[in-house]
């Protein structure tokens, strides 16, 4: 820390535009306050200064379009963080937090952030911004403790605040005067980067708020993020009801900040080439005449709109991507899926067409479907794989993460992981959403069993007729089946008793 404020840079290259953006904020606090006129575009240019390192750009796009679409609710919650009424930081932050729609984000340490920079228009040198991995690394370094994963936004920053003070105060003893709680933020943040000036600190998203949500492994998204912006298109393959669709779609939106930049199609037998990329559809004239237009597929709207947009980016997500002709659907985007900066004409125009480089494709691959077999070498060695498989991490304890989290009986879980056993089937494995239901109860489990459980398992053992009776839900529990009260008051294992045949005392643990 001393060495990096010898250098004299801590001035220009960190308390300088904090100070700016400080000030910007400030006055959009006042407008704000005495709702003038202007004031939301005010606070949305003010937020949007803070582009260095402050705010990633998909929470600041989503937090700038709620300010301007939804005005009255975005100034109830300016408000209650802004007050000028002698109100603690932690009140502000929670009263705002509140006030913070999911559709912004559903993270506490995105709301935080965005509430800590939002502040810097109260006192920038007291209330100095805060981001989640960077304080995380920052009490890393110094061994500080960190807050409890289930921290509300206050504690967050609370926290932080402490860790600040605290800073000062140690760097006090070893002669390093630092003047107030924004160089102590400064010089922790540009310390823990490596800071210099030829390596700005980059504006990198905060996962970890979808890693949360998703009950997955930061490291994995952030896996995924990597493959992405190397290749550009990954696949998600895996038995069904591992959420590939789901994580498919959430990462999408939360990369894309915008579900407008966001495309969902789903391959089947009949579609094709014409459906997905450009073709002649039916067009009824005047008079009642049949005719023929030519119309673009989806993949040519949203490449027209990735390529309109150079700074956004989209997200084309294709479910079931083994279920067509791919080798019919594609087309030349075997070609312009390597080969992005070479422009090509399509089969139904003379126009030259390539996928501008902020278009991103997520396909999704159901790997008990027969079907697998169809996809060839060529395409996948223009995608990436991505492994969703509930005998393999992070998909194998995702179902008793998600259990554990809603308070349900893990025994769900156990029970899952015992049917795979069973099935010795790696591609056709049974998948954790099934049971990803908040009001989860016997009864809930025992109908998801039947008729969904089952009869998956009795189409993938086919005329094995021993087999499938292994999976009965009684037999695979043992003794770990859920207890209850019977009518007359008896203890007894819900499903049987012990005088039925096949019953839970005697199957296998």
């Amino acid at each position: 820390a001393q060495g990096y404020v010898d250098t004299g840079k801590l001035e220009s290259e960190e308390i300088e535009y904090k100070v700016e953006i400080g000030q910007g904020l400030a006055a959009a606090r006042e407008a704000a306050l005495s709702e003038a006129d202007g004031w939301a575009s005010q606070v949305s240019t003010g937020v949007a200064n803070s582009t260095n390192n402050l705010i990633h750009h998909i929470p600041m796009a989503r937090f700038r379009n709620w300010v301007i679409g939804s005005p009255d609710d975005a100034l109830k919650a300016l408000q209650a963080l802004w007050t000028r009424d002698e109100v603690s930081i932690a009140k502000r932050i929670s009263d705002f937090s509140k006030l913070f729609p999911p559709s912004v984000t559903s993270g506490a340490g995105t709301r935080v952030n965005t509430a800590s920079v939002l502040l810097m228009g109260l006192d920038v040198e007291q209330y100095p911004p805060f981001r989640v991995r960077l304080f995380n690394d920052a009490y890393d370094r110094t061994g500080y403790d960190k807050p409890e994963q289930s921290a509300n936004e206050a504690t967050l920053y609370g926290h932080a605040l402490d860790f600040l003070d605290r800073f000062i105060e140690e760097a006090s003893a070893r002669g390093l005067a630092l003047r107030h709680r924004l160089d102590a933020q400064s010089v922790a943040w540009a310390v823990g980067q490596g800071r210099s000036e030829e390596d700005p600190i980059p504006p990198e998203p905060d996962l970890q708020d979808i890693a949360t949500e998703l009950h997955l492994p930061v490291e994995f998204l952030e896996e995924i993020s990597a493959l992405l912006e190397d290749k550009k298109q990954v696949i998600f393959q895996g038995p069904p009801g591992t959420g590939k669709t789901y994580v498919a779609q959430k990462l999408a939106e939360h990369w894309a900040g915008s579900d407008s930049n966001v495309m969902l199609v789903q391959f089947h037998p009949s579609y094709a080439y014409e459906d997905f990329v450009q073709g002649f559809r039916p067009k009824t004239a005047d008079g009642g005449q049949v005719t023929f237009e030519l119309r673009d597929g989806p993949l040519r709207q949203i490449a027209r709109s990735a390529a309109a947009d150079a700074t956004g980016k989209y997200y084309l997500i294709i479910d079931e991507i083994n279920r067509g002709n791919i080798a019919k659907v594609l087309g030349e985007l075997y070609f312009l899926l390597e080969y992005r900066d070479t422009p090509m004409r399509l089969q139904y125009s003379d126009e030259p067409f390539s996928l501008p480089p902020n278009l991103y494709i997520i396909g999704t691959m159901n790997t008990a479907d027969r079907s697998i077999a169809l996809v060839d070498l060529a395409l996948r060695r223009r995608f990436y794989f991505v492994e969703f498989h509930p005998n393999e991490e992070p998909i194998k304890d995702l179902l008793r993460r998600w259990l554990t989290k809603h308070g349900q009986d893990t025994r769900v879980a156990d029970l899952v992981d015992r049917a795979n056993a069973e099935l010795k089937d790696h591609h056709a494995a049974i998948g954790p959403s099934y049971f990803m239901k908040k009001d989860l109860d016997e009864t809930s489990v025992r109908r998801i069993w039947k008729h969904s459980i089952l009869p998956y398992i009795e189409e993938r053992l086919f005329g094995e007729i021993d087999r499938v009776k292994e999976f009965d839900i009684d037999k695979l529990r043992g003794a770990d089946a859920p207890v209850s009260a019977s009518e007359d008051g008896m203890v007894q294992e819900e499903g049987g008793t012990e005088a039925q045949d096949g019953g839970a005392s005697n199957a296998p643990a």
